[in-house]
């Protein structure tokens, strides 16, 4: 269980999403959605298929223009901004599949997730944390990712992410397709890299095991917030739990 008091009201808002519309051509996904990441916090976010979790994502990171809303990153609103240019101000993205490049050893992704930079000394710095964080990238720096376990390919793209020095990290379904015992590390693996300094905001389906290392989460239902709190809260709460949790 993450720890609540390692954030708390005083923290700094990195991320605030308010209101936010957004959808595909006609159809709109998100009905006025707001959530919020302060510093050092571990966001989950959590529902049923279709309930606008990944488009919540999508919409934040710039892949998907929101129709409403606004999406302040230390108050700069970036809404409608595209991609390259969200990582340019500070959002990395990881999408749950496609999310390394199979043919390319492990320093090859990391060196491709530090593209936005031209500062050598501060490219090198993020080498060194992410070995830190992941040893194994280390082992491993010259075999290709393709070679490598779904827990690992994980880490390479956390860690390619984290080569742009973000201000905050987007996870969309980290467990997606992982063996039960590997599903454990990755989660580990998240908690260290937030407990380390980047703010995470995370869109997963193992309800109970995101919101089990969260500070706070949100409950979103047909693309609506329905229910927030603290990750412990939302576990213990009875209609969280027999809604969205598979209590009985």
């Amino acid at each position: 269980m993450a720890d609540p008091s390692s954030t708390g009201p005083s923290s700094r808002v990195v991320l605030k999403v308010e209101d936010l519309v957004a959808g595909y051509s006609d159809l709109n996904i998100l009905h006025g959605v707001s959530i919020e990441v302060r510093e050092r916090e571990l966001v989950t976010i959590i529902g049923p298929n279709g309930a606008g979790k990944s488009t919540l994502l999508k919409a934040i990171f710039g892949l998907l223009k929101p129709k409403e809303g606004r999406v302040l990153l230390n108050e700069a609103n970036l809404a409608g901004l595209p991609p390259e240019k969200m990582v340019r101000r500070g959002i990395a993205y990881v999408p749950q599949i496609q999310n390394v490049f199979p043919n390319l050893t492990v320093r090859e992704n990391l060196e491709m997730g530090a593209f936005p930079r031209t500062d050598k000394g501060g490219i090198q710095r993020s080498f060194d944390r992410v070995y830190e964080l992941f040893p194994i990238l280390r082992e491993r720096n010259d075999q290709r990712v393709g070679k490598m376990s779904g827990g690992q390919r994980q880490m390479v793209a956390m860690g390619r992410a984290l080569m742009s020095d973000p201000k905050l990290l987007l996870l969309d379904e980290p467990s997606a397709g992982l063996a039960p015992n590997v599903v454990d590390s990755v989660f580990q693996n998240i908690l260290q890299v937030c407990r380390a300094g980047t703010p995470i905001l995370l869109v997963e389906q193992n309800a109970k095991k995101a919101l089990a290392i969260s500070d706070r989460g949100y409950v979103l239902d047909q693309g609506r917030n329905k229910y927030e709190g603290t990750g412990r809260d939302l576990l213990e709460d009875p209609k969280v739990g027999k809604l969205y949790l598979g209590g009985g």
